[in-house]
């Protein structure tokens, strides 16, 4: 419990979220489909998720419980593991189980709360072999029901559980000398069955499911001997020298062209070919290799495991596999010092303390990096800078905390060395497009689609940034990807409506959005669009009902009110767009826009003064508001109401206007020209509606020239325009 201090408070890791019990399973259906639905949980373990399911009834979200129970479960896989070499009368059973108690390349699956399938599994498989032992020596019915019985247990924890009745005929072997078949092998037998089916379930679990397949895992039958061999040499190199234990190792590269690879598999063979040599003598180190290799079997790169994606050994592979090496070791250490006549003992003591002490000390500082998911990746950063999937997912916590600078460098790290890791792409995409550079932002969409062509977040990302650039026909391909993809996800729908609507297709627009808001009933923003969209077909009923809608869901939608005041006033009800206007105000009251739409619709209403105010206020919360300073000049110089007011504030707002918009508006230059004529400028009025109507007609507004022809022949007459009107 002290060694492992540091992880007691530890949060959650990696995919801790996907192995600790989800919400929807959380019932007594859910602990149901744990066990009758394959796809239910990440792996089919149901009893670890069975546990996993009472831990979370027991004390909820708290990790603290979740870590004291796999301590514990480890502790009492150590205590059953000094059990069982009792019971086979081999030497140094207390100390094997202290070494592997405190033993650090134990740490990550007693800190990670997702390794605790490894305690737990232990647990049974030690459990399994105490009780096989038993009828081994009684050949009692109820001691082999019981073996059984631990057994499945330990398979529905764990599938390296398996390897237990290989495991125990090695023992057989160790013990006796020689393999009986009616008595060793043929009880065995319907072990053998069960893990065998277990093992194939789960192997095709992993490439079907989990995603263990594809070109990460196309090695020939010579690389997979070519790892295997490696593999051996490092959990034993780690197992007796425990330095530089990380979360991430580098994954090498393996290739049958280079003849050095061949000595690892090569030695592990000669090794075990001299420890056969010397069975007669000593069968301990061979029987003590066979259970570490044999165990080792299911990762040693002859099955695909979704891990070997980063790297083909991690420290919670040999939990396992590590008992018969250090078993060997203590038993070795035991005798050796007990050979010693004078002082033996008390060196041996002092010896094995110092040498516990040091591995508690270390077991301590390796459980101190699965503190936080931060500590986590940076101390594996620290310890392998290649460590691709640790760059990436500790931007993926930095992007959460805000810091995407920081983010995007360990993503580009990420990519340095992954260049081909599609979620990368996409997650450095996601921050471009947090930070405005959309640029950058679809090129890597771009290619995350082109590695993962079924990955409907990046057509969905695309098609919403190709569509606000303008480039509505790649934007429609890409959102009709997404939506093939996702037909239920809402935002897919939208996001190629409003790809539809800005290329013009606006019946397919309005269809789309009304899918969004189907899945997805309080879907404001699909709502409103979907308003705009048919407003602009002329359908004005159809939006308006659309808007009320999306009020209804959320009254406090700011754009909503002011689209459908805007659409109230198309279909002629001003007086109800005022109140729209008023409240979308009251909730933003720098609103700009707002604020110079109310002072149209006043101005039809004839308040003129009320409208002018409002036309002030979206001045004072724009100064820029180009069409804000038109309607004001525009009111000011024709309005009967400001006559022989001050006529030089029209002529600057107009011609503010106007310079704002590079004299390319021709509602503008009509307002210009009539604050000229307002202020006795007729020249400059007469040359300026001139301007107006060239403009008019050349945008094909052929009504609206007509209008300011018929006000410039008052200009060229001497005289102003006055309305009272709209």
């Amino acid at each position: 419990m002290l060694a492992y201090q540091p992880a007691w408070r530890g949060g959650m890791l990696w995919d801790d979220a996907a192995h600790v019990t989800k919400p929807a399973l959380r019932s007594l259906e859910g602990l149901g489909r744990i066990w009758f639905e394959l796809e239910a949980t990440q792996q089919y373990y149901p009893l670890l998720h069975s546990a996993f399911w009472v831990e979370h009834k027991l004390w909820g979200d708290s990790t603290l419980g979740c870590h004291l129970a796999n301590i514990a479960l480890h502790a009492l896989t150590a205590v059953l593991l000094a059990l069982v070499l009792r019971r086979l009368e081999i030497p140094g059973a207390l100390l094997a189980a202290a070494i592997f108690a405190l033993h650090p390349v134990h740490a990550e699956s007693v800190a990670w709360i997702t390794e605790q399938k490894n305690t737990l599994s232990a647990v049974f498989y030690l459990g399994a072999a105490l009780a096989y032992l038993r009828f081994d020596r009684s050949r009692r019915a109820e001691a082999y029901a019981l073996a059984a019985a631990l057994f499945v247990m330990g398979l529905l924890s764990k599938t390296v559980t398996a390897t237990l009745p290989a495991a125990l005929l090695v023992v057989f072997y160790f013990k006796r000398g020689r393999l009986s078949w009616k008595r060793d092998v043929v009880p065995l037998i319907p072990f053998f069955v069960l893990g065998a089916a277990s093992g194939l379930f789960t192997a095709h679990f992993e490439r079907t499911r989990i995603g263990a397949e594809g070109a990460e895992f196309s090695f020939t039958l010579i690389e997979r001997c070519l790892i295997a061999g490696r593999v051996v040499w490092f959990y034993l190199g780690k197992l007796f020298w425990p330095a530089k234990l990380t979360f991430f190792y580098p994954r090498w590269g393996v290739s049958q062209a280079v003849w050095w690879q061949y000595l690892f598999p090569l030695a592990a063979l000669a090794l075990l070919a001299a420890l056969w040599a010397i069975r007669r003598r000593t069968r301990a180190p061979l029987a003590a290799m066979l259970l570490f290799v044999g165990t080792l079997f299911p990762v040693l790169g002859f099955f695909n495991v979704y891990p070997f994606r980063f790297s083909f050994v991690a420290d919670h592979f040999q939990y396992l596999p590590s008992m018969g090496m250090i078993a060997l070791f203590a038993a070795g250490f035991v005798v050796l010092f007990g050979r010693i006549r004078r002082c033996g003992r008390a060196a041996g003591l002092t010896l094995a303390a110092a040498m516990l002490a040091a591995l508690g000390v270390l077991t301590w500082r390796q459980s101190s990096i699965y503190a936080d998911v931060e500590t986590l990746y940076r101390r594996t950063i620290a310890a392998n800078n290649d460590a691709w999937l640790a760059h990436h997912n500790l931007g993926s916590y930095l992007v959460d905390r805000g810091e995407l600078d920081e983010a995007l460098r360990h993503y580009e790290e990420c990519l340095r060395i992954k260049e081909d890791y599609f979620m990368a792409h996409a997650n450095a995409a996601y921050v471009y497009m947090l930070k405005g550079l959309d640029e950058l932002a679809i090129k890597h969409y771009r290619r995350a689609a082109e590695l993962q062509g079924d990955y409907p977040e990046a057509h969905e990302k695309l098609a919403r940034l190709l569509a606000d650039k303008g480039n509505f026909d790649d934007a429609i391909y890409h959102g009709r990807q997404a939506v093939r993809l996702t037909p239920n996800s809402p935002q897919a729908h939208f996001n190629l409506a409003c790809a539809l609507d800005g290329a013009g297709r606006l019946d397919e627009a309005a269809w789309h959005y009304t899918q969004a808001v189907r899945l997805k009933g309080d879907f404001v923003e699909a709502y409103n669009n979907l308003a705009t969209s048919l407003a602009r077909q002329g359908r004005l009923q159809e939006a308006v009902a659309a808007l009320r809608e999306a009020l209804r869901v959320d009254g406090s939608y700011v754009q909503g009110h002011f689209n459908l005041a805007s659409i109230l006033v198309m279909a002629g009800r001003p007086d109800r767009a005022a109140e729209h206007l008023r409240e979308a105000i009251r909730l933003r009251a720098d609103f700009p826009e707002a604020w110079m739409n109310l002072g149209a619709v006043l101005a039809r209403q004839g308040r003129a003064g009320e409208a002018a105010d409002c036309l002030r206020q979206a001045l004072r919360l724009r100064s820029d508001y180009g069409e804000a300073a038109g309607r004001l000049a525009w009111l000011l110089a024709t309005h009967p109401s400001f006559a022989g007011s001050d006529t030089a504030e029209p002529v600057k707002l107009a011609e503010r206007a106007c310079r704002l918009t590079a004299r390319q508006h021709p509602g503008l230059l009509d307002a210009l020209a009539a604050a000229y004529a307002n202020d006795g400028q007729f020249d400059k009025a007469v040359e300026t509606a001139r301007e107006a109507i060239v403009l008019a007609r050349s945008s094909g507004l052929t009504a609206f020239a007509e209008q300011i022809t018929q006000r410039l022949r008052l200009y060229e007459a001497g005289r102003c325009y006055r309305h009272s009107g709209p």
